[in-house]
């Protein structure tokens, strides 16, 4: 029996030594470099880049322009006519436009309504729309949508790198979870080789039967099938994780052997995704970026409904324009001008009416949509608020099952060492210990993948 002793001297060291001079990928690093540099959290910048642009077209509709047309006609050596039309206008906010401009015609066969006076007619005037137009039209409510659509830009990022943040977190996860499944089958393999080496030693000295040495090696056979298939599942999982690891200049990363995971994930965990805040009762949802997302939608749908609502006006635009020869600006005749007026009123508006009625009807729709995502959220909240105190319960119960069964496992070797024992009872109790660090492997990563679904579903970044 004194040759089991170096047995049971180092039949529970851990193979963690080997990773010493390993490099450790924090769950905050690996966090950062998903933020800085991942494709989708770039594709996802890019949003506001491009609302910013619509925002700065829409404010082109604003932007004073300079119209020039000439057209001139020769035949014969004559000149048929010469005409000069130029303008420079200026835009405002409420419809209204000025313009001044310079016409210079003349010619044999000039329409006798464009002749001007030899040095040309120069004028200065307003358009104005009386009704429809004026208080809201299409580049007004233009430049209020863009504006709008840049603040909803902002939560369809915020919702997107959130997302991209999750799944990049359920990836490190299963990394970590898979490597501490190598870890462990790694180190039973090594207790299993000690275990058939000891029993082959006792039956060469009589005091074994030859069939502890079958059932041990059986043992070792489960072992390294157990610890192959845990280390597909650990590749896999490498190269699950590499799909969010990229370098500056879009250049991807590829996860080294040599790199392991954060052994202190618990508080990395929190400090990362600042748990202490999430885990509060009274959430405030109003900077929610599914919350601004449709309050950014309501408003838009509320500026197309006042659109339509305006086109129930009739269209008149007046518009008076002085006018005078370049020379005479110093001697004004007020009796010189151009006047216009246009209107335009369809008798049923059947279309314009139309049209609003559906603008309400949608604005109403995203209103239900908004009350359903509030009471969505609060529930999911609470839901996932729950799940992690369970989970974090569980996860107590668990390490003392680990302890109690590690403790029946001890007492079952030492029983061994003084012949009132098996291997079968020791490869009973030390399955029971393997289920439950296996169990306990799997709540850890249900815990942390539930704190990274609050994450989520909190949508802070």
């Amino acid at each position: 029996m004194k040759v089991l002793l170096p047995f049971f001297l180092f039949f529970n060291l851990s193979v963690y030594g080997q990773l010493k001079d390993s490099k450790e990928l924090t769950y905050t690093e690996f966090i950062g470099y998903v933020k800085k540099y991942h494709p989708l959290v770039k594709s996802a910048n890019l949003q506001i880049s491009a609302a910013q642009a619509n925002l700065m077209m829409a404010r082109g509709s604003f932007d004073p322009k300079i119209e020039v047309d000439f057209e001139q006609k020769q035949f014969k050596d004559k000149e048929y006519y010469s005409i000069l039309n130029s303008s420079f206008k200026i835009p405002t906010w409420y419809g209204i436009e000025i313009k001044a401009g310079f016409d210079n015609n003349d010619g044999i066969y000039l329409n006798p309504q464009n002749v001007t006076p030899n040095q040309g007619l120069t004028s200065l005037g307003i358009a104005i729309p009386v009704a429809q137009g004026l208080l809201i039209n299409q580049r007004m409510a233009d430049l209020r949508k863009a504006k709008v659509k840049l603040k909803l830009s902002q939560a369809e990022r915020n919702l997107e790198c959130v997302q991209v943040i999750y799944e990049a977190s359920i990836a490190y996860f299963n990394w970590k979870r898979n490597f501490n499944e190598v870890q462990l089958y790694q180190q039973y393999l090594a207790n299993a080789n000690i275990r058939y080496q000891g029993v082959s030693k006792l039956i060469e000295q009589g005091d074994k039967p030859a069939i502890d040495s079958t059932e041990a090696g059986i043992v070792v056979r489960n072992r390294m099938l157990s610890l192959e298939e845990s280390q597909l599942k650990l590749a896999k999982s490498k190269l699950e994780l590499s799909n969010f690891l990229w370098l500056e200049n879009n250049i991807p990363f590829e996860l080294q052997d040599a790199i392991i995971p954060d052994e202190n994930l618990d508080a990395t965990i929190s400090e990362t995704l600042l748990m202490n805040n999430l885990m509060l009762e009274n959430t405030s949802l109003e900077n929610h970026p599914k919350i601004n997302l449709l309050n950014s939608k309501i408003e838009i749908l509320d500026i197309d409904r006042k659109l339509k609502a305006n086109m129930l006006l009739p269209k008149i635009d007046l518009a008076y324009s002085y006018l005078s020869e370049p020379t005479y600006f110093d001697n004004c005749r007020l009796q010189d001008y151009k006047v216009g007026m246009n209107f335009y009123f369809p008798l049923f508006l059947r279309k314009e009416r139309g049209g609003l009625q559906l603008a309400k009807y949608k604005l109403q729709e995203t209103k239900f949509e908004l009350d359903l995502e509030r009471v969505q959220l609060k529930n999911k909240i609470k839901a996932q608020q729950t799940e992690i105190s369970s989970l974090d319960k569980q996860r107590r119960l668990i390490n003392q099952l680990v302890s109690d069964n590690s403790t029946m496992l001890n007492s079952e070797e030492r029983l061994f060492t003084f012949g009132e024992s098996s291997i079968f009872l020791i490869n009973s109790r030390e399955n029971n210990l393997i289920a439950s660090q296996l169990s306990k492997l799997a709540i850890e990563n249900r815990y942390f993948e539930s704190n990274a679904s609050l994450f989520r579903i909190m949508g802070v970044l």
